[in-house]
């Protein structure tokens, strides 16, 4: 599972008020002392087959099916089985040809089934159930990280709105699957499987496994039945139904496919095509084979999460489609596509045990964005993911989880950044302490000695510990058992008559938790280093290095690895130095930072980086200093690294850097880019184009706008509402309305609110905050708690701007 991002800035920019009213509005504690086991085994899943059929009008299933279970260890007579707001017609146990009628109670959660007898472990026995889903009459909670959780769904089911397509798609994590199908849905559970669906003969199906017949039905539809002959946990069950195209591609013998829209089937090598090399390489390092039949992805409209690793049929949001322009900014979907299929070993081949173990799925899918940019793209873009991970768990304020949790409110709240980001990081601190040969062999044994079940964090500290021949629960009690992280503060002193320099580094955590942390010291006397390996143990630690020369640089953990907050009390030379010899992505970025916030030319020593993530850093910490506006050497720098940068975006934000001068000169930059294939480069020059002419600007953009996608689309949005007028109304209302919901849209929805002030016709400004507030009840209620004060201040301050009977009418609707 992938998180949505759906508001990941406006979480940032509210996160404090809206922790205030979690902290307000959650009294409910006593979660804290029910302790999240394992789930009991008393039945095991064997096999499931399922028959489904669609009614479309009214948003049901209707399903048969045989499932075969046998006792765990004790002999039984009574099984349960999930399945979540059903009508249930029928119950029997099969048996050969016989079925025989079984007494059951059923509370629209639980079936709970009287056997036809005592069976023992070794007895697998077959129930039959005739049943009906309806997912849209069952009230669900979703989460953060998966919105909604009816299991079954069906978009667009009558074809009504003709501006999206009709599909039908499951969502199954973290219990949601047992909407369609009863079962025992339980991470802890493993089957084989066997689908059939009938659907209208005009669209295409997915499911788990390989396609083994298709049967055309006199009434026009047609019946698939796929099969998957390996076992897997029920919440990776997956159904998919639409008019897809369907790409195909292939790795090593084996089907690779890519179902999209027909509007996206020119592009979907462009955006998905990178997955055989993934395959490749992430079964190289693993030294396990990619262990499935076939893999294929799909895109879901109105999809609830970010995307879902499904065994063989992973399912993305609709954030995955890019046109050939958007991709000339880059693959924005390339991480998701790797973490997605990572899962395919971790989660799906080897699931977590228990959601309190999730860490086992999702660190391992989130360290696997890192070590395929790291791979593909060069150390530095690995190094550059996996910090921004870091700010990302650092800013979630979450240090008081531990990354395996027994105890939590809800199965969902473990779907947050410490199982991801910092899960992640944790990985990718072992990999550094163990070396890279000893953590891959362990990432094998671990998948070998536990395919097809599940694991947990323990028998990956096992595994760890039979390859490296290390005692490691230091590492597991403080970086999985344990919650928070260090707080570094590292000072120097140099004696220079006893040619001796001292690193005193002091952990300010605020909690008595002290870390043990191994570290990398490295000294440079210009480009000559000589590497220290230590060890912090307490709250301040002391490290004495003798001198013949005094070094130019000493840079605490060399390697850049640590989870960890510091402050670093370098001086501006040993900076100078860092960026000169110090060669990670950290080291230069560190540089950059002292030399921004200590105004230092030095900082225009990043616009030549070698990585263009760094350049355009550089571009972002020269443009929050007004004296660029005056710097006449380098803006003209920056003109010429317009004309010869390679990168889009970096190319972009060189050209929103000149920009916000104002200045006329750059007016043939603009128009030249405006049309430029790269919509970064497009937007970056329309709003320049907009600073020195806002009303010739705005009609360029209403010439633009069909079609535009990414930053274009995003800077007409900004511009026509900024400069447009009364009689752009309707132009605007449009736009707003035909986004899907996104950051994008919520971020439009607030800014035309300051549209809505221009405007003087009382009547377009009600129904302009009527659009509002629909944009604000879209987002999924789980959402809201971040969403909403932002909607609400807005909305305020367009009150207070108007006054009057549009004040009343605000204050009336969102009461």
């Amino acid at each position: 599972m992938k998180k949505s991002s759906l508001v990941l800035a406006l979480f940032t920019t509210y996160i404090s008020s809206a922790q205030d009213i979690v902290v307000k509005t959650n009294k409910d504690v006593a979660w804290k002392k029910t302790y999240r086991a394992e789930a009991p085994k008393i039945n095991d899943l064997v096999h499931t087959k399922l028959d489904v059929r669609f009614d479309f009008d009214k948003a049901w299933m209707y399903g048969k099916e045989w499932v075969t279970l046998k006792p765990h260890f004790y002999p039984t007579d009574s099984l349960a089985l999930d399945a979540q707001g059903m009508t249930i017609n029928e119950i029997a146990v099969v048996s050969g040809t016989k079925k025989t009628p079984l007494q059951y109670n059923y509370d629209q959660k639980t079936l709970k089934i009287k056997l036809d007898k005592t069976y023992k472990a070794s007895e697998p026995y077959t129930i039959y159930i005739d049943y009906i889903s309806k997912p849209n009459d069952l009230k669900t909670e979703g989460s953060a990280a998966i919105t909604d959780a009816k299991g079954l769904y069906f978009i667009n089911p009558k074809g009504d709105d003709k501006t999206k397509s009709t599909q039908i798609w499951t969502q199954g994590e973290t219990e949601s699957n047992s909407v369609w199908m009863p079962t025992i849905d339980k991470p802890n559970q493993k089957s084989t499987e066997e689908i059939s669906m009938t659907v209208p003969a005009k669209y295409v199906t997915l499911s788990n496994g390989l396609l083994k017949a298709q049967k055309k039905n006199a009434d026009g539809t047609r019946t698939d039945t796929w099969k998957m002959d390996l076992p897997h946990a029920p919440y990776l069950f997956f159904m998919g139904v639409g008019d897809f195209s369907v790409i195909k591609d292939t790795y090593k013998g084996k089907e690779v496919s890519y179902y999209v829209e027909k509007e996206y089937a020119p592009y979907a090598k462009k955006i998905f095509g990178n997955t055989p090399e993934m395959m490749k390489f992430f079964s190289q390092v693993l030294g396990v084979e990619f262990p499935w039949a076939k893999y294929a992805q799909i895109v879901g409209r109105d999809y609830v999460s970010g995307a879902m690793e499904n065994t063989t049929a992973t399912l993305h949001q609709e954030s995955a489609y890019q046109n050939a322009r958007q991709l000339l900014d880059g693959n924005i979907w390339e991480e998701t596509i790797a973490h997605e299929l990572f899962h395919q070993w971790f989660g799906d081949l080897v699931t977590a045990e228990s959601w309190s173990n999730l860490t086992v799925n999702e660190s391992f899918a989130d360290f696997s964005e890192t070590l395929w940019d790291e791979y593909k793209y060069g150390k530095d873009a690995g190094d550059e993911h996996n910090f921004d991970a870091l700010v990302k768990y650092l800013q979630s304020a979450n240090d008081d989880l531990s990354l395996v949790r027994f105890y939590y409110k809800d199965k969902e709240d473990m779907f947050d950044a410490v199982s991801y980001e910092k899960g992640g990081r944790v990985l990718n601190m072992l990999r550094n302490y163990v070396g890279d040969s000893a953590f891959f062999k362990s990432l094998h044994k671990y998948l070998t000695d536990n395919k097809f079940k599940t694991g947990e964090a323990q028998q990956l500290r096992l595994a760890f510990e039979a390859v490296t021949g290390q005692d490691l629960n230091w590492f597991w009690n403080q970086w999985y058992y344990s919650n928070g992280h260090p707080v570094l503060k590292i000072d120097y002193d140099y004696d220079e008559a006893a040619k001796t320099a001292k690193v005193i580094i002091q952990q300010m955590q605020k909690t008595d938790n002290v870390f043990r942390l191994p570290i990398a010291i490295d000294l440079y006397t210009g480009a000559s280093k000589q590497r220290y390996k230590v060890w912090l143990n307490n709250k301040t630690d002391t490290f004495s290095f003798s001198y013949t020369t005094k070094p130019d640089l000493i840079n605490v953990d060399a390697d850049k690895i640590l989870l960890c907050q510091k402050t670093d009390n370098k001086t501006a030379d040993n900076y100078k130095a860092q960026i000169t010899y110090a060669p990670l992505y950290l080291d230069r970025r560190e540089a950059l930072e002292y030399f921004a916030e200590n105004k230092m030319p030095e900082l225009s020593l990043g616009l030549k980086d070698k990585f263009a993530g760094l350049r355009s850093y550089t571009l972002d910490l020269l443009g929050q200093d007004s004296s660029i506006l005056t710097n006449t050497a380098l803006l003209s720098q920056i003109e010429n690294m317009v004309q010869a940068e390679t990168d889009n975006k970096t190319k972009a934000k060189a050209l929103e850097l000149l920009a916000i001068t104002g200045n006329e000169k750059y007016k043939p930059l603009y128009t030249k880019y405006v049309n430029d294939s790269s919509y970064s480069v497009a937007g970056a020059s329309l709003g320049g184009l907009y600073l020195l002419d806002q009303r010739a600007a705005t009609d360029l953009a209403k010439t633009l706008a069909p079609g535009a996608k990414g930053k274009l689309d995003e800077a007409i949005g900004a511009i026509i509402m900024q400069g447009g007028n009364e009689t752009d109304y309707e132009f605007i209302v449009a736009r707003i309305k035909n986004q899907p919901l996104s950051e994008n849209k919520i971020t439009s929805a607030l800014v035309f609110c300051g549209y809505l002030a221009k405007l003087s016709d009382t009547q377009k400004i009600k129904s302009g905050i009527n659009e509002v507030i629909a944009v604000m009840k879209e987002v999924p209620e789980t959402y809201r708690t971040y969403t909403d004060p932002a909607f609400k201040q807005t909305l305020q301050k367009l009150a207070n701007a108007k006054g009057g009977e549009i004040k009343t009418y605000i204050e009336t609707v969102l009461k």
